[in-house]
């Protein structure tokens, strides 16, 4: 089996590491506020400088806090049901930051892959995707893939009978087997 592992709102919480940010400069706003994957049109921030925000947050890598803990045996655990690669949409200067973060955090996976834009992740050759995104999530289903939506406060508006939701990482070894 192919595993496709996401990991900006799986295995990192990369949004609470902007949150902190943006509260920092802006309106106050509460993770659970997040109810929509562009929600940063709700609070009138331009997508532009959301992006780029959210990049920045991955040049202080180390401050990045883990989306639970227990990751590192967790993913582990996945590599005993296949082939696990770490399966990112990003801009490419932020590759190094990440896999320092992997590796920090002792992330178990055999190949990293980093495309462009979150859809496209679904022309890529794997049986199941574990991801947060419902832009991805429907693109996947479209491909007639397997999709494990890890729950997330943007992703509460996607239902599909193909979407197999985990609110925990371990969650996901029991759908697989």
């Amino acid at each position: 089996m192919k595993i496709a592992l996401d990991v900006d709102g799986v295995l990192a919480d990369v949004i609470q590491s902007w949150l902190n940010y943006n509260n920092s400069v802006r309106q106050e706003i509460f993770k659970h506020e997040i109810t929509d994957w562009d929600f940063w049109k709700k609070f009138q921030i331009n997508r532009y400088d959301f992006y780029s925000e959210l990049s920045s947050c991955w040049k202080n890598w180390n401050s990045i806090p883990p989306t639970e803990g227990n990751l590192s045996e967790i993913t582990k655990n996945l590599l005993n049901f296949g082939q696990v690669d770490i399966v990112t949409a990003r801009e490419r200067s932020t590759d190094s930051f990440v896999k320092n973060w992997l590796n920090h955090h002792q992330i178990s996976f055999d190949n990293y892959v980093s495309v462009i834009d979150g859809p496209m992740k679904a022309e890529l050759d794997y049986d199941v995707f574990i991801d947060d995104s419902p832009l991805n999530a429907q693109k996947i289903i479209d491909n007639k893939k397997k999709i494990i939506l890890y729950t997330q406060p943007w992703n509460q508006n996607i239902s599909h009978n193909d979407i197999q939701r985990i609110s925990n990482l371990s969650e996901a070894l029991e759908k697989l087997n």
